[in-house]
This record gives C-alpha cells, structure tokens and sequence, in this order.
C-alpha cells in the first residue's frame, strides 16, 4: 500500500481517538470514509482484494459500535494499514509508478464524494482550510457548522471591473478605488478618540485622504507604498475627497485579474475579507454540487426560480449583478417558504383539536348585545364580530387575531364575543399588558355586560386581598363570568371552572409563554387576540401566518381626525401657549417625555424634570399632574382619576400612557423629543386625544435636522391612517424593531427582505400550503426537514 493512501487513511484517526471514539472525526462516520476510500483504492489497483475484504470487517458497523468496539476496530484499522500489502506483492509498488496528479484525484473525488453528504452536521472547524483557531473566530460570528459558512451571505459586492479612478469622483457616491498608501498618521482629540488618516492616490494622481474614528489597527496593518481597495461613500471637503470609516482589502494581482464581482461580508476585527473569501470559495467547490434542492421541480418551473447549487455559487460569487439578484431571489423564496411551511403545519395541527363545546351563535344572542349599546357599530366592526362568531361554531378552537387602527373599536368586538362565551355558559378571560389598561377594559366591559346580568371581575396585581379572594372564589366556582386583568390571570392559584374564550390585547406586548400560560388556565380554549397597532399585510403573513386576521378599517362616524405639527424646540414657547389657551377653554393637555429621570447617555428631556419645570414655571397657575412607570399602582390610579375627572389641567408622563387612557376632554398633546419614537408608537400615542367632539392637536416636538428622523416627522404630520404609517415604519426601521418582534421568533433572515418581498412572500405561503395539502408529510421529507433547520435554528420556537 501506497505511503500516500496509507496517510489519507490515518488522517482522522488521532482526531477520532481525541474525541473519545463518538464517530466525530469527519462528516458522515469514520466507517464510511474508510470504505470509501478502500473501494476506490482497490478499483486503482492501490490493494488487493484481500486487504480490501479485511478492511471492510473492520469498517462495517463502526457507527453501530459501543466507544470499546470502536477502539477495537480503530486498533485493528491501524495494524492493517501499516501492514497492508499492495497488490502483486513487495517487489512492485503500483501506486508509485502512478502520478502525484492521478493520485490526487482519486483522494479529491472520494474526500467529495463523502463530504458533500449532510454537510450541517459538520462542525466548522471541520471544513478545509480553517481548523481550530479560525474555527473559533468563525463560532464568535454564529458560524458554528460548514452549512452556516455556505449561508453567511455577503452584505454587497464590490465590482472590481469598474473601479473608479480618484479624479473622476463625485460627492456622495458609494465607490470603490484601487489606490497606493503614500502617507499614514494617527491623532487624538481630547476626548480620548483616536482618528487614523491614510492619504492614498492612484493613476489619476488625485489625492484620496481615507479616515477612521477609534481605529487604531487600521494604520497599524497599512505601509507606505501598499496597493489597496477601498470602498465606501466620497466627501469633498477641504478641496479633496475623504472617505469616512471604508472597507479595504490588499491587491492581489492574480485574484484581480480573475475576479470581477467580489463579495463583502460582514466580518469581525481578526478576519479579513480574502480570508472569508478563500475558505468559502474552498468549501462551496467541495459541497456545493451535492447540496439536494429540498424545493419541488414543479414549484421551481412555476416561480421561475434557479436551482439551490447554482444559487448557492452565486450570491458568494456571482457570475454578473443579475446574477447574483438571481440568487437572492432564489434563497430569499427558500426562508419564506420554509417559514410559511412551518407555519401552515402548525395551523393545520391546530385545526386537528377538537372542542368540546358548543356556543349559541343565533343572531337573537347578538341582536340583543347590540340594542342595549349607545350606538350603532361600523361596518368593519360588524364583519369582524360576525368572522369571530363562525370560529366560535367550528368544531375546532378559535385562533384569530383582530387587528385596527386607534379608536377603531377593538374592544367593543371583544365584548361581543365574551357576551356570547357567557350567554352560552362559558367564562371568558382578558388579558391586558397593564393596570391602566385593564381598568379601563373593566369599567368598559362592566358597562357593556352588566345591564344583562353578567358578572366581571378586575384581578391585577394591586388588587386588594379580600377583592382578590373574591374573585379567585368567583372564577372558580363560575359565578364570575367575564374576568378581565393583567398577567395576575395567569399566576398560580387563579382557577376557571369553564374557560371558553381567552382574549389578549395588546398583544405583541406579551410573550410567546404567557400566551401560552392563559391558554392552559381552560381546555383548548377559543383564542382571540387584538392589537392597536396596525400591522402591514407582509408582516401579518410573517408574524401570524398560522392565526385568521380580522382587520378593523374604520372608524366610528363622528370621530374627528388629530391635526399634527412639527415643533422646533427653539420654538417650544409658542406651543405651550396654545396649551395655556386650550386649558383656559376648559380642555385637558398631555406632555409626553420619552424618559423617567434625566440619562446622561440619552440627552432628553425627563418626565419628573418636565413636570418640575412646567409646574414652577409657564404653567405655574395650573393644575399639574405627573404619571409614570415607577409609580405605585394607587399614585397611579390616584392621578389618572384626577385627570379623567378634570381635576388637573394638563398630565406629564411617559409612554405608560400609550394605551388604555380615554379622556374625551383631552385634545392637546405634546411628545418631547419626538424623533426618539418609532412612527408606530407615536401613532400610539396621538390616538390618545381626539376621542371627544372638539378639534384636538398634537405636536411633535423635538430636533429633526434630517435622515430618518425628519422622515418620520414627515409622515406623522402628513398621514394619519395608521395602516399606512405603520407601513412607512416597516419600510424605515424593519422587522425586528418594528413591534418586539424577536418575542414573537420572526427569524432572521439572510436574503428575504418581507418589505420589499412581499411578492415573493405571498407566493411563497401559497405554495408552502399546496405542498402540505398534496403531501401532509412534506415537511418529514429528510431534504425538506435538514434545509428547514439550518434556515432556523429553532425552528419550533417560531411559532407563536
């Protein structure tokens, strides 16, 4: 036998041995990589058939092994190869009349053949070319197995075939330049900051001056006379351009004269982009060709969609720009249609549970609701109550989110919903994120269900303990039928005798368990769920794509929109006197401040010091109040009351205001530091005011000289529908910090954007539902299981 296949045969024995014999050493097993390579060195004529017979008892059924047998057969592989005769006998050695390219290709297209299998099992370290050391640096980036390397997508491309020469820049332009280092310096300000300035020109011989704030390894890792690229945005300042904190990479003349499109990726500070680009490079040659295309023929000819090697090749190395849009598109359809797979499973289990319990749905039951109400309910009010009432008839429970804009009438639905749970014997359950909330409901509730004999109950933290008591006893004898409160609901002692109908509002507020934990608190109850915050039809398709969505697009008649103004602070005087004018009418004002007490971190304006200044100073002569999150639940209770009774003027607080306070009397609003919110909660808030029949005012006040803060300004000032603001907030702030969507497991993904792939997204969620309606089992298929696992890493935990 051959030294060469001899050493590719004991390679991965000591890592084997290291690893305590767990069939680890390299991907697949231990025992097939030793067949493997066997079977295709004795069709080489590297071993004879005997050797190779001897070998493959010893190779067979080493995954099966107890540790003890492994290291058996571990020992006996090793006396084999170091004793292996080749074939013909000593005196002619076969293998060494073969060339080291012959060879070399043997051991290439079996190390191939091997690793191309089930490569997310691997660990990272495993993969050609970066072992231990880069392993761990590649781990820091969440790149722990060789799939997460092959799906570490770059964040843009660079086009090295138009490098743009130094003279010809234009200010603003995002560009990349090949220039030469002619100078480096490094200072530092008196702060402590230090700035790195790397003077370079090019061919051009224009002067290129390349900055970086705190950077001190830049200056470090660059000698005068070093050929580099640079990419980022040019500034002309000072009669030359500057390029502030760019990208930058070695030339290499060979890997220039082959590459054109060269990916950028996101990288921390020990590794270089040739590095990441080498390793990955490396690996896709190895694995890409045999990665299985977990998506059906058919779907991919309908969608027009590439097939997953050939995306996977191209968005690291893109044969041209379309090329490489080509491949998103095609990984990007992939985390959507894996996600709305999961999904539709999820729901269609959930179709699966029976109900055990049968609600009067007769339109006696809601005529009756509905003529001891004060008025008449809106057309979108009366679909969605009437969509409510077809899930409470279905043979399986409820799971149905209602969503509508501020004062759309959300709660006045679920009244009639917890009125049919009660009329029919069943209690039902409203959870709110806070006590203001929840009182508010249960005076509402309390109102609406009473005159019918219907017993409610408010259970919150600050209950009292005889109240408490009561209600606990109420609940679980049944006597109290509509219970509404916080996360007290769900604590351990709060029993339901017939549990029929749990509501959750605001509930993006809460978490996936506390859901859950309401849920439990009955027997598969019907599950409802509202929220005042409009959501985007691409983010309910994301976010509650295993719910029914009802969608609440009006407003009751009479309900006067908000006028809204942008204020400078400079100019903050003129609006506190249109507060001293709306309050001498006999209005109510709010002030809102984005903070309790003063952060030397955030530079705005506190509640507590607000309330201080104002009190003492232009409302002086008022009746000021102070609200916020730290207070005790009785100061709480105690200033919202005064406020609601009219007994303060004007009410300074933190977003605890956000929801739950209706106070028809109040229409002036002032939101301190506006542009610290997102549009979505400034929206929140301004729907506090205009809930009266007199002309309300809100002004945004903060420092919005331009970018994405003077954009949402912008916006707030301009529109008040919230669907279409909460729109332009996806659009400026994205997903994850849309509305705490990482409680909800909206994935991360890599290549879809839900924004600007709403297209794909809706294909996607009807083709994922198809596949399961023609095959239940679809997603048990092992391709379509593994390629779902390596796009989540937790892929049960995206489920709501």
């Amino acid at each position: 036998m051959s030294d060469e296949l001899t050493s590719i045969l004991m390679r991965p024995i000591p890592l084997e041995e290291k690893t305590g014999f767990r069939n680890l050493a390299v991907m697949g097993g231990l025992g097939r990589y030793f067949l493997s390579f066997l079977e295709k060195a004795e069709k080489a004529g590297e071993i004879s058939p005997e050797t190779r017979a001897e070998a493959d008892k010893l190779a067979h059924g080493y995954e099966t092994a107890t540790i003890s047998e492994r290291k058996s057969i571990i020992a006996g592989m090793k006396r084999l190869l170091s004793g292996g005769k080749v074939r013909g006998g000593p005196k002619k050695d076969r293998a060494a009349e073969k060339t080291a390219e012959a060879k070399a290709s043997i051991a290439s297209r079996a190390l191939s053949s091997i690793k191309g299998k089930n490569a997310e099992e691997s660990d990272i370290q495993y993969a050609k070319g970066v072992g231990p050391s880069l392993g761990s640096l590649l781990r820091r980036m969440g790149i722990n197995r060789i799939s997460d390397l092959l799906s570490y997508y770059p964040r843009r491309y660079d086009d090295r075939s138009s490098v743009k020469k130094i003279a010809d820049l234009q200010d603003g332009e995002a560009c990349t330049v090949l220039a030469r280092v002619i100078s480096k310096r490094e200072m530092r300000t008196r702060g402590g900051m230090t700035i790195t300035k790397v003077l370079v020109t090019d061919s051009s011989g224009a002067p290129l001056t390349l900055v970086w704030f705190n950077q001190p390894f830049r200056g470090k890792s660059l000698k005068n006379g070093d050929m580099m690229y640079a990419s980022g945005k040019a500034e002309f300042k000072m009669n030359s351009f500057e390029m502030n904190s760019p990208e930058t990479e070695a030339f290499v003349e060979e890997a220039a004269r082959s590459a054109r499109i060269v990916p950028v990726y996101p990288l921390s500070e020990n590794l270089s982009q040739r590095t990441i680009r080498k390793i990955i490079k490396t690996n896709l040659d190895i694995y890409a060709d045999s990665l299985e295309d977990p998506i059906p023929e058919r779907t991919r000819a309908e969608r027009n969609l590439r097939g997953y090697s050939w995306a996977i090749r191209n968005i690291h190395f893109p044969e041209s720009q379309e090329a490489a849009a080509e491949a998103r598109r095609r990984l990007a359809y992939d985390e959507l249609f894996f996600f709305q797979l999961r999904l539709a499973a999820f729901r269609m289990k959930k179709e699966k549970i029976p109900k055990n319990r049968t609600y009067d749905i007769s339109p006696s039951i809601l005529d009756e609701f509905k003529k001891g109400l004060p008025f008449s309910l809106t057309r979108a009010q009366e679909r969605s109550i009437r969509e409510i009432m077809m899930d409470l008839a279905s043979p399986h429970p409820m799971s149905r989110l209602v969503q509508g804009d501020v004062g759309s009438g959300k709660t006045m639905v679920a009244a009639a919903a917890a009125f049919t749970a009660a009329r029919s014997g069943f209690q039902a359950a409203i959870m709110a994120p806070t006590e203001i909330l929840a009182g508010q409901h249960y005076k509402k509730f309390s109102a609406y269900l009473s005159p019918y004999g219907i017993k409610t109950a408010l259970l919150t933290g600050s209950s009292r303990k005889r109240e408490r008591e009561e209600s606990l006893a109420g609940l679980a004898d049944g006597s109290i039928e509509v219970a509404i409160g916080t996360h007290a609901l769900i604590q351990e002692g709060v029993e339901f005798k017939r549990l029929g109908l749990a509501i959750v509002d605001e509930q993006h507020r809460f978490g996936v368990m506390q859901r859950t934990s309401l849920q439990r608190k009955g027997e598969n109850p019907d599950m409802l769920v509202m929220t005042a915050t409009p959501i985007p039809r691409t983010l309910s398709l994301t976010l509650y794509g295993d719910m029914d969505i009802s969608v609440i697009d009006e407003l009751p008649p009479g309900r006067k929109p908000v006028k809204s103004f942008f204020c400078p602070m400079e100019k903050i005087g003129r609006v506190w006197e249109y507060v001293r004018r709306e309050v001498g009418k006999g209005r109510q004002a709010y002030v809102v401040c984005p903070l309790v007490d003063e952060s030397d971190k955030v530079e705005a304006k506190a509640a507590i010091t607000q309330a201080e200044e104002l009190s003492s100073g232009v409302f002086a002569d008022l009746r000021v109040s102070l609200l916020h999150g730290r207070m005790k639940p009785a100061e709480k209770d105690e200033a919202m009351e005064e406020f609601r009774s009219g007994r303060t003027d004007v009410m300074i607080s933190t977003t605890v205001i956000e929801v739950g306070m209706d106070v028809p009397n109040a229409t002036v609003m002032v939101i301190m530091n506006s542009e610290r919110f997102g549009l979505s909660q400034l929206h929140q808030l301004r729907g506090r005011i205009g809930r009266g029949s007199a002309d309300s005012v809100c002004f945004f006040a903060g420092d919005a000289e331009g970018g994405d803060s003077a954009e949402r300004m912008r916006t707030m000032v301009s529109e008040s529908d919230g669907f279409a603001i909460a729109k332009k907030d996806l659009e400026l702030r994205g997903p994850g910090d849309f509305c705490g969507t990482r409680q909800h497991g909206l994935p991360d993904f890599r290549a879809a954007d839900i924004v600007s792939d709403s297209g794909l997204l809706e294909d996607a969620k009807s083709d994922a539902e198809a596949a399961l309606r023609r095959d239940p089992s679809f997603l048990d298929r092992p391709a379509v299981e593994r390629r779902a696992r390596l796009i989540f890493s937790n892929p049960n935990e995206i489920i709501n």
